[in-house]
């Protein structure tokens, strides 16, 4: 019997680095140039993350270093499994709102979503690459539990990140969580949109938002951190020198 399985549509190995080295570049430009509130901090552990997806799927498919290609594609699944509930933490912390009851259970089923795919021996039950996507083959009965987890808590930070905007009235923040939802539709309807075009493609649902990520790291970085960082105070003072 055939085994359900995940579909990476992604790209070649050379777009797959390209873009990890694009969202990693991205990632230590906040780093560098923005104090580090928690704001920032959550923006670059997005962006690291995003990041490190892409080079796992370059491990998967080139000679692996330091760790097995399973072990890449269970990493990589880790790192794809927390930015749902970092979007949601980003956008409290960006208006300054506590919800902990809502982190606590976004972030606790990422960690048991995580445990399960890096310590259960048949949580992650393959990976291959075929070019210009790459299979990973989960346990069958997780596939419609994670699509759940993941559509779930997409959903629900972009129904968060509405709300939130009607409850605030600075300018700068009201931007911020409008460019946060234009960041997460940007892979989420080109996902949807391949599943009522061809309904197999649910099974691939994190490999096909993983092509179109780099949108979402580019809102972070042109359109949401300008509008809710500061910038370092070593970057004014060269700023003033000229």
């Amino acid at each position: 019997m055939m085994k359900k399985q995940s579909t990476l549509y992604c790209f070649s190995p050379l777009v797959m680095i390209t873009t990890f080295l694009i969202e990693l570049g991205a990632a230590f430009f906040v780093l560098f140039r923005y104090r580090m509130t928690r704001t920032a901090q959550l923006i670059v552990a997005m962006l690291g993350f995003l990041a490190f997806f892409q080079l796992a799927e370059f491990m998967v498919c080139e000679s692996a270093v330091f760790l097995s290609s399973l072990d890449w594609a269970r990493l990589g699944y880790v790192a794809i499994t927390f930015l749902p509930p970092l979007g949601i933490h980003l956008g409290l912390t960006i208006v300054q709102k506590k919800n902990p009851l809502l982190l606590l259970a976004s972030y606790g089923s990422a960690m048991l979503f995580s445990a399960f795919f890096l310590f259960v021996g048949h949580g992650m039950q393959g990976e291959q690459c075929l070019g210009n996507y790459i299979i990973f083959a989960i346990a069958p009965y997780a596939v419609i539990p994670y699509g759940l987890y993941y559509y779930g808590w997409l959903l629900t930070g972009v129904g968060l990140f509405l709300r939130l905007r009607k409850s605030i009235k600075e300018s700068k923040k009201r931007q911020a969580l409008l460019w946060l939802i234009v960041g997460y539709l940007s892979f989420m309807l080109p996902t949807i949109g391949a599943h009522l075009i061809n309904p197999e493609t649910v099974a691939g649902a994190p490999s096909i938002m993983c092509g179109f990520a780099i949108l979402m790291a580019l809102s972070l970085l042109f359109k949401v951190t300008p509008l809710v960082l500061k910038e370092s105070q070593n970057e004014e003072v060269i700023q003033k020198a000229y």
